[in-house]
């Protein structure tokens, strides 16, 4: 599938703990390579503890800080980009609907002597550890007449990325709910529904797991921005057999006639 190259960027993420703070530092340098207007957007309602350190892009500085807070300010001043963040949970339709609302701005384009409005091309990650974020993510994702929406989830050795696009009012690749539709199932709460003891309680993940997800979502966003094709749908990963498995865009070819 093919995307723009030149039209202004803007990326909203949830979640920048143990996946989403790994991507970060490689998107806002992606970010600053591109010639055009980039905006990334931060969201998280979480604080830095220290049982964070060891997984997670954070140092022992940074405990009791907001995490969007941290790494929205330390990445966006390294690479002189506008600091955005959400120090709260997204978990409201609205709110998500009007943070991934696209932007118009005035691009120098060849042949048009004043320029022309053109909208952002907005891209939605979800590095969530719920899925009842998820949940929220697949009812927007099909409000939208354009979006892209890439979901990350992994456990302690495996995990999934799915790359859902939606253009034109219709849908060119299904979203993770689509693709695994256990997901779309009432099993778990919002991060900010849950108890103490149940906030206290996660299933087991590991550093390489996270780092591997976020890897190939950077490299997912990559492709669509830099070099304005992709044709992964779907990645499957292990890091214990340390494989990477894609899944592709499906192409229809009429066969020749004998």
């Amino acid at each position: 599938m093919k995307f723009s190259k030149t039209r202004p960027v803007k990326i909203v993420m949830l979640g920048v703990g143990g996946t989403g703070g790994h991507i970060a530092p490689h998107l806002y340098r992606l970010l600053y390579s591109l010639k055009r207007p980039v905006r990334f957007i931060l969201c998280d309602g979480d604080v830095v503890e220290e049982k964070n350190l060891v997984r997670q892009n954070f140092t022992p500085a940074d405990q009791g800080e907001n995490k969007a807070r941290v790494l929205a300010e330390r990445y966006s001043a390294v690479f002189g980009l506008e600091t955005e963040y959400v120090p709260s949970f997204v978990e409201d339709e609205e709110q998500l609907r009007t943070l991934l609302t696209p932007e118009y701005h005035l691009m120098r384009l060849p042949g048009h002597a004043y320029g022309v409005r053109e909208p952002e091309q907005v891209i939605l990650i979800g590095a969530v550890d719920n899925n009842k974020s998820r949940q929220l993510c697949h009812r927007v994702f099909y409000q939208a007449k354009e979006l892209i929406y890439i979901d990350s989830g992994n456990g302690e050795f495996t995990g999934q990325v799915v790359c859902g696009v939606r253009r034109g009012g219709k849908t060119y690749y299904p979203p993770i709910g689509m693709v695994y539709p256990d997901v779309l199932v009432e099993t778990d709460k919002f991060p900010t529904e849950l108890s103490c003891a149940e906030a206290s309680v996660s299933a087991p993940q590991s550093m390489a797991a996270n780092i591997t997800a976020a890897t190939i979502v950077v490299d997912m966003i990559y492709n669509i921005l830099a070099t304005g094709s992709s044709t992964v749908r779907k990645v499957t990963f292990s890091t214990q057999s340390v494989n990477v498995r894609p899944e592709l865009q499906k192409t229809n070819r009429r066969k020749k006639a004998a």
